[in-house]
């Protein structure tokens, strides 16, 4: 049996819709769920291993990808959000009820990735979002209980699902960020 990655990629990727408008997030709520709303498409999408990111039940990584940040808001029931780590980087608003992370956001202004939220596009009803490009942080499923000696299986199939396994981020997403920490330095 085939190493279960995420539910939105153990059957393969799909591509994304050329001229994709966004769509809209919902949380696991049967009845008043947040609902945030994304205008365009995602970018940087991939399969994080991390144990900050939401997972859905059963899945070994999340699948985060980020919009720019003028691009999201939050749409209904914005009361039910709240911040799961307010020391985070990453400040992920989460619904009070489900559990459910919506969005990231990092407020830092000096952070390479200020301007970008993050979100889980298998959250939404529509089809056609950037699909999953690399896996990161593949080493941290140890941290949330995956025995040391699956991770060749792991990344076994990762690549064959064709996602590229890092302990890091991809290397454009970390030359972006080194880029990003050299111009504020002075250095470049």
């Amino acid at each position: 049996m085939a190493i279960s990655i995420h539910p939105a990629v153990d059957n393969g990727i799909k591509p994304k819709a050329e001229n994709f408008a966004g769509g809209k997030l919902s949380c696991n709520c049967a009845q008043g769920a947040v609902e945030v709303t994304v205008t365009g498409q995602s970018a940087h999408n991939h399969v994080c291993g991390c144990t900050k990111c939401w997972k859905p039940k059963g899945a070994t990584f999340s699948q985060v990808a980020v919009v720019p940040r003028d691009n999201l808001k939050v749409s209904a029931n914005e009361n039910k959000l709240k911040v799961v780590d307010s020391s985070a980087a990453i400040q992920r608003h989460a619904c009070k009820d489900c559990g459910v992370h919506m969005y990231g956001r990092i407020e830092n202004k000096n952070h390479p990735l200020y301007g970008f939220d993050f979100i889980h596009t298998e959250l939404s009803k529509q089809s056609g979002w950037s699909p999953p490009e690399f896996a990161a942080f593949v080493s941290s499923v140890i941290e949330s209980g995956t025995k040391p000696d699956q991770m060749p299986a792991i990344r076994s199939r990762l690549k064959q699902i064709g996602l590229e396994p890092y302990d890091a981020l991809s290397p454009p997403l970390m030359d972006f960020i080194a880029t990003h920490v050299a111009k504020q330095k002075g250095v470049l």
